[in-house]
């Protein structure tokens, strides 16, 4: 069983040992406003909205034995709980809550940039735990007695076993946990007022904390022996689900935003990495770390520009007409895909997005397709960073979600690339991928290797580039697209 505590949705997968779904129930994510100027999840709403989408993926299937659960939440969302009772002391803050920017920046003038990146893995942001816990400490410091940051993953986790842990791919999400040295680094905690003790042991991604209680079991219709385990990050979860799981394969999962994913051998970060604009940290096969990168606006600027070109915006099918409409190779009009900012390599909150190359012939297609080869180039600028720092060459990129439903959309990443696309048949990655991150932990998959057969005889399709259109592509990203984009993220508009 996979569960994916996500930023849209709240779901709870079952799969057969092949992978296959059986079941899938889902529930919206609710974001409370509190009217006090920020904004919250519900803790109890999060574990009653789990607890009865077990029961219904159960009795749809009529199975009572389960191997394993697996749970993969966003990143750097959380919450205070009890060490000792388990009670919900503090509220439960989404990632994307602004409220602790200003304790982001008291964070931010404590040590040098690079000295905080190489101790955290992270370019610091209001998103992740530490400015949370550091917001929640100026509120309140009472929330904090006897007190226990967990995650999504490690909430939902202790409420089914009673066990309190975090796993290293969310633990290094928080900004407090030392990627040097593997632990918490509490001497520095201190330094901004926090007390011990305030988080969690941490467990290997997928390894057994403990089974489903008995009494949650006997609510649940479950058998005895029902394995719980932290599977960690959504986007390292969900490469598990498409076989990313060596150094060189990278996977991307193409929604609302895109993120890319690669694994690479441990190493010390120092100014080459902090200069990818890449953030790092433990993946979840074992002995590996990660670099991730991303586009904010990549299939966002793709449903930005159908709204835009119709009154009732257009459909997919008249979006892939327009596609098939325009010739090969690189278009004259440039899209510039920082509609909420530019992400890696260069993350600068302030720059917007942009039109360039525009004339009286520029239609609805020249548009469409701009929009396109301004994600493609942005996915470029990613790729051949982490390609730089990893030392490791892309040449495939495993690939998930909405995106990968217009074909001409993954040719032209491929063409601009010159990366082999490989879309296999999973919908559902980041449930999946933690039900295997579980499976692995407890040794019911022997290795991350075997993973990776067993999700490649189900088949993939495969998008492979094409070598005289990557040539012009390339030569129209070097010349024009990333000397503009550097001119973009220097303007302050």
């Amino acid at each position: 069983m996979g569960i994916d505590l996500g930023t849209s949705n709240r779901k709870v997968g079952l799969f057969d040992e092949e992978g296959r779904v059986l079941a899938i129930s889902s529930r919206p994510t609710t974001v409370i406003e509190t009217g006090q100027g920020y904004s919250v999840y519900d803790p109890e709403q999060l574990w009653n909205d789990v607890a009865a989408m077990i029961k219904e993926v159960l009795a749809q299937t009529g199975v009572s034995q389960v191997a394993a659960i697996g749970i993969a939440s966003m990143a750097e969302s959380g919450l205070l709980v009890n060490r000792s009772t388990g009670k919900v002391q503090s509220p439960c803050l989404p990632w994307f809550e602004t409220c602790s920017t200003p304790q982001a920046e008291r964070i931010r003038q404590s040590d040098a940039p690079l000295a905080l990146f190489q101790r955290s893995g992270l370019h610091l942001s209001f998103k992740h735990g530490l400015p949370k816990l550091m917001w929640l400490h100026d509120q309140d410091a009472s929330m904090f007695n006897d007190a226990v940051w967990l995650t999504m993953s490690g909430f939902i986790a202790y409420r089914l076993s009673g066990v309190m842990a975090c796993d290293p791919t969310l633990a290094t999400r928080t900004f407090a946990y030392d990627i040097r040295h593997e632990c918490w680094d509490m001497e520095w905690l201190k330094e901004f007022g926090l007390p011990e003790g305030l988080f969690p042991q941490v467990l290997p991604s997928g390894s057994p904390l403990g089974t489903v209680t008995t009494e949650l079991a006997n609510v649940f219709g479950l058998g005895e022996g029902t394995t719980v385990a932290i599977g960690g990050h959504d986007h390292v979860c969900a490469s598990l689900a498409v076989g990313a799981v060596h150094p060189g394969d990278v996977f991307a999962s193409m929604g609302t935003a895109e993120t890319l994913v690669g694994l690479m051998k441990p190493r010390h970060l120092g100014q080459a990495e902090f200069d990818t604009g890449l953030s790092y940290g433990f993946h979840v096969v074992p002995g590996y770390q990660f670099w991730m990168g991303g586009n904010a606006a990549s299939g966002g600027a793709l449903e930005w520009i159908r709204k835009q070109l119709a009154d009732d915006a257009l459909t997919y099918d008249q979006m892939k007409a327009l596609m098939a409409d325009v010739p090969d190779g690189p278009g004259q009009a440039l899209f510039f895909p920082y509609l909420s900012g530019s992400g890696a390599p260069y993350p600068n909150s302030k720059t917007r997005a942009a039109f360039i190359g525009l004339s009286y012939a520029s239609g609805k297609a020249e548009l469409v397709r701009a929009v396109c080869e301004g994600t493609a180039y942005q996915l470029e600028m990613i790729r051949r960073s982490a390609e730089q720092v990893s030392g490791e060459t892309i040449r495939e990129i495993r690939a998930v979600g909405g995106g990968t439903r217009i074909r001409s959309w993954l040719q032209m990443k491929a063409d601009v690339g010159n990366a082999t696309l490989i879309v296999p048949p999973v919908d559902e990655a980041t449930l999946l991928g933690a039900a295997y991150a579980a499976l692995i932990g407890t040794g019911y998959i022997g290795s991350a290797t075997e993973l990776q057969g067993l999700i490649e005889q189900r088949g993939v399709a495969r998008i492979d580039p094409d070598a005289a259109r990557h040539m012009l592509y390339a030569a129209r990203y070097e010349q024009v697209y990333a000397p503009m984009a550097a001119a973009l993220r220097e303007m302050e508009l």
